[in-house]
């Protein structure tokens, strides 16, 4: 690999600030041009618009997305101001992870030409640039810091790095060629013998300090106590021709070794070996970036979880020993045993990670940490463990729905890195997950151990701000105030200036409510909020049919509630409802075509309000109605002073909200002489609670 590309993450504790500042610019310029040195993979850039994976968007989306995501944070987190291309910016936002507010349909999209976003991409490379060059700077860097947010942009890049060369490596070979520098391991022999070896139990703690030197996504922090006791693991990571074994005894055909989401997954793909494995002749050929070679049997396999997991129900019928696959902690009670040097105070990559060794997997005898192998890289290990939050989890407020909706038991953590993890990828605290069926550069190493792994199956929320939307749209209200999303799901549909009752669109859904209680009269409805928080509890009532939170009532003492579709009559509508994750200020054209649009409470909430106001005629059908519900709450939390609507004065005299909506409405509303007050309680604990008066205005499209 060019050694432009070779990197390390930075310390952000330490140094001269101006120093710091050129570090950083530095890696921004080295991880964007990365990105893009990816890209040169493409012989035949029609193969970017080919959608590799079913579950994900097509190359050309993830070209734009880590540009893009770098404008969207910037101006979330109110550092920039202004848009560079709003279009692109709204289009190359959503769309990473099978999540049902993902909108995955190719349909809905016209993707732009190959060097409209070169273009793109170089307008925002100029802007983030001038942004690290004249920011405040001072240290350490903190989350709270502008600085940041810059990178959050450098990590997430790093990770689609790597999550899109999976993505090439599933395309058609016509459409690839070699990319230059690109070193491929020529290291081809037979599969070691593996062999369990035994590590002593121990206390381990896990998690970092909010003070930690080195960047960190929010599921890193906080801290989580465990006893290991004694296992074994393998030597190796399991490799292609271990893997073998399984596979020619029937391990595919063979339901008793999976489990139920396996087999049910297996069955469906068909699948007969991992998905990198070609088979021709009675041959097996591997399959990598952009090309195929001889499988190498000495290489670690790479499968997803339910195919680990399938193989070590196997191995444990076979040996007779409680094999499995490793638990978080006995992977870092394995790596912090061999006294592995955490990146960046590594001279050399302590395996095959970082780009810095191979462009490849290489065989699993090659790099030893202590009695190990590959405890660090060549491919990632997946674990028993589903990813939750450790005790003092916070979520950054800039990139609220990085893991909380992998927080549901169907998300389990991969280890160690790979062959092409850089940046935090590569760190000792780095915590990643997927979807068990999903494919990453990953493979595992097995386990010998009698102690039980236990995994919850009935999550609740516990995220403060999502138990309040949870209460306040679901709970059981004791006091005389009606719930304020039933009641203004009922205004709306018995309005007299409502002529039509086809699609709605309810912005600002948070956990639904209201959104279905629209469904009971409109034939269809969507519901739009920009936190995925909030929307994966809507979805998960919609697809689960219920979902659980802890309600405080005082002090430590918590109700464990559940919530079905049918305690609100629900089941009826499921189909009639979706949930879509967008931002209010700079939607996709797809959101369109409603006979009512409500703005449920958020007007005094988003970063733009008249952003907002300026689109939604176009998203309307003629004699559309409008609904603007807000208690016009201004704070400069949510919206600079200067992008406020009223409650400011202006040549002394008082700016109010309500008059600034009339005058920017307007040109393509006339507003009706319905409008109302309405209540609405927000219960804090089982004492406490914040009432708002809602003041609610409708307006009839010109």
């Amino acid at each position: 690999m060019d050694s432009r590309f070779i990197t390390k993450t930075i310390n952000l504790n330490l140094g001269d600030p101006e120093q710091k500042r050129a570090e950083i610019l530095d890696y921004f310029k080295k991880t964007y041009r990365l990105d893009e040195h990816l890209f040169e993979v493409f012989s035949d850039k029609a193969g970017m618009y080919r959608t590799a994976d079913p579950l994900r968007h097509p190359l050309i989306f993830y070209f734009g997305h880590t540009a893009a995501f770098y404008i969207n944070k910037l101006v979330v987190s109110k550092v920039l101001d202004s848009r560079i291309n709003p279009k692109f910016e709204a289009m190359f936002a959503i769309g990473v992870d099978e999540m049902s507010w993902d909108d995955l349909n190719q349909s809905n999209y016209s993707w732009p030409t190959i060097p409209e976003i070169k273009s793109y991409r170089e307008a925002v490379y100029e802007t983030v640039v001038k942004i690290i060059e004249t920011l405040p700077m001072q240290l350490p860097v903190r989350w709270e810091d502008p600085m940041w947010i810059i990178l959050m942009g450098i990590e997430h890049s790093r990770i689609h790095i790597e999550t899109s060369s999976v993505l090439i490596r599933q395309l058609p070979l016509e459409y690839l060629k070699p990319i230059p520098g690109w070193i491929t391991c020529d290291s081809n022999g037979p599969a070691p013998e593996n062999q369990l070896i035994k590590a002593a139990g121990a206390t381990v703690t896990l998690g970092k300090s909010f003070s930690d030197p080195l960047y960190g996504w929010d599921n890193e922090y906080g801290t989580h106590h465990a006893d290991v006791a004694d296992f074994e693991a393998s030597k190796f990571l399991c490799s292609n021709g271990e893997f073998l074994e399984f596979i020619k005894d029937q391990g595919y055909h063979s339901e008793k070794y999976w489990t139920e989401e396996g087999w049910k997954w297996k069955s469906y793909i068909k699948a007969e070996h991992p998905l990198f494995w070609r088979k021709k002749d009675q041959k097996y050929k591997l399959r990598l970036v952009f090309e195929e070679i001889d499988m190498p049997w000495n290489w670690p396999v790479e499968v997803n979880y339910l195919e680990a997991k399938a193989f070590c129900n196997w191995k444990k019928e076979k040996t007779g020993l409680p094999v499995r696959l490793m638990t978080e902690e006995e992977w870092y009670l394995l790596r912090d045993k061999a006294r592995i040097p955490d990146m960046p105070q590594w001279k050399t990559a302590p395996g095959n990670i970082n780009l810095e060794h191979f462009q490849s997997p290489c065989p699993v005898d090659q790099f030893a940490n202590g009695d190990f192998y590959d405890l660090v890289g060549n491919v990632w290990q997946w674990t028993e463990t589903p990813i939750s939050g450790y005790e003092g989890f916070r979520i950054h407020p800039s990139y609220d729905d990085f893991s909380t909706p992998t927080f549901d038991t169907r998300h389990n953590m991969i280890k160690g890195g790979s062959w092409i993890s850089t940046g935090n990828e590569a760190i000792r605290d780095s915590r990643y997950a997927f979807r068990r069926h999903f494919y990453q550069h990953a493979g595992f190493r097995y386990v010998s151990s009698y102690q039980e792994v236990v995994i919850k199956n009935d999550t609740y929320e516990t995220d403060p701000e999502v138990i309040l939307y949870c209460e306040t749209h679901y709970g059981l209200s004791t006091s005389d105030v009606p719930n304020f999303q039933k009641e203004i799901a009922g205004f709306c549909s018995n309005l007299d200036s409502l002529e039509l009752k086809r699609c709605a669109l309810d912005l600002g859904c948070k956990t639904g409510r209201t959104t279905w209680e629209l469904a009971r009269t409109f034939n269809n409805v969507t519901g739009v909020d920009l936190s995925a928080r909030t929307i994966r509890v809507a979805t998960q009532l919609q697809e689960q049919g219920r979902f659980n939170y802890i309600f405080p009532e005082e002090g430590e003492i918590c109700d464990y509630r559940q919530v079905t579709l049918e305690d609100f009559d629900l089941k009826p509508l499921v189909k009639k409802v979706k949930f879509l994750q967008a931002d209010f200020a700079n939607m996709k054209n797809i959101f369109s075509g409603y006979d009512l649009i409500l703005l449920n409470d958020i007007l005094d909430r988003i970063y733009q309000p008249k952003e907002l106001l300026a689109q939604l005629h176009r998203r309307m059908n003629d004699n559309g109605v409008l609904v603007i519900a807000t208690a016009y709450d201004w704070d400069e939390k949510y919206t600079k002073t200067e992008n406020w609507l009223g409650g400011y004065r202006s040549s002394a005299e008082p700016v109010r909200g309500k008059e600034t909506v009339e005058e920017l409405l307007k040109e393509n509303f006339v507003q009706t002489d319905e409008s109302i007050t309405l209540p609405s309680l927000f219960r804090i604990n089982k004492r406490k609670s914040v009432l708002k008066n809602i003041e609610v205005t409708v307006w009839k499209k010109n």
